[in-house]
């Protein structure tokens, strides 16, 4: 959608979270902490959202290809009473990243809380680069997060302090050969994640999870699954509802920044990685 056509769909959008919000209030009237959450229509992101909307948080729910579920699951949350809208954005496009953080305060107010959690999984290695995957990955994992940093700090008003959370991934702690362009591009971002925090303090904290295996993969049997989680040190992952449960405890604590913790059941201290094991991911 343009800029143009947005401005003018805007208000009849507005107008109808009007009638199916709770009780039939705007979207966030009563100026919750509002929370943008990035690739958030299933899995983790969902999982985040879903947390985050049921303990005092007003959530925009960003997707691209899956809009549709996004949009599901707003209007699920609104009928519960709480506070959602669905947000639509291609990440591998510079100007809808760069209108993302606008559209969501412009139906949520100021965003406190951005949470960097779109990501993509495409194989590829050394011997088999593949430059249409580097790029995707770089931008997706890389360019948007730091696009949507800068708008984020941009729009925080003057007296408010913000939290960034990137989710990353445990192997840029435990570095193994495959998935080559998604291995470098999440290490930038966790590098990115440090330098954020040095960046943006003291109005600005910014931290990190690394997930570990929580669900399947996309890509995965469950069998591999079951084999992945059997080889963790605590023989167990972590449960979706700990995701949203941490950034909670992030942004709670004001004094936490430039840090990762890794939700992995232990894996990033694992011997037995997947790519020793021969379990495809």
């Amino acid at each position: 959608m343009t800029p143009y056509l947005y401005s003018l769909c805007l208000p009849l959008y507005r107008n109808a979270l009007r009638l199916a919000g709770p009780e039939g209030t705007l979207l966030n009237e009563k100026r919750l902490k509002a929370a943008l959450i990035t690739g958030a229509a299933k899995r983790i992101g969902r999982a985040i959202v879903e947390d985050l909307a049921g303990n005092g948080f007003s959530v925009a729910i960003h997707a691209n290809s899956s809009i549709d579920e996004a949009e599901a699951v707003a209007a699920k949350l609104r009928q519960e009473g709480k506070y959602a809208v669905a947000v639509k954005g291609d990440l591998t496009k510079i100007n809808e990243t760069e209108a993302l953080i606008k559209r969501a305060a412009d139906l949520l107010g100021p965003i406190d809380l951005l949470v960097n959690n779109a990501s993509i999984f495409r194989e590829d290695s050394v011997r088999k680069m593949d430059a249409g995957v580097w790029d995707e990955h770089f931008a997706v994992h890389v360019r948007a997060p730091s696009i949507l940093a800068a708008q984020f700090a941009a729009q925080l008003p003057e007296t408010s302090t913000g939290l960034i959370v990137n989710v990353i991934d445990q192997r840029v702690w435990a570095l193994r050969p495959s998935f080559y362009s998604y291995t470098l591009s999440k290490s930038a971002l966790w590098t990115a994640t440090q330098t954020m925090a040095q960046a943006l303090a003291p109005k600005i904290r910014v931290n990190a999870i690394g997930p570990g295996p929580s669900i399947p993969s996309e890509r995965q049997l469950q069998e591999d699954f079951q084999a992945q989680v059997a080889a963790l040190i605590l023989k167990q992952g972590p449960a979706l509802e700990e995701f949203g449960r941490t950034i909670r405890f992030l942004f709670e604590t004001p004094s936490i920044t430039g840090q990762m913790i890794a939700l992995d059941g232990g894996q990033h201290l694992a011997w037995q990685t997947p790519d020793v094991l021969e379990i495809k991911e």
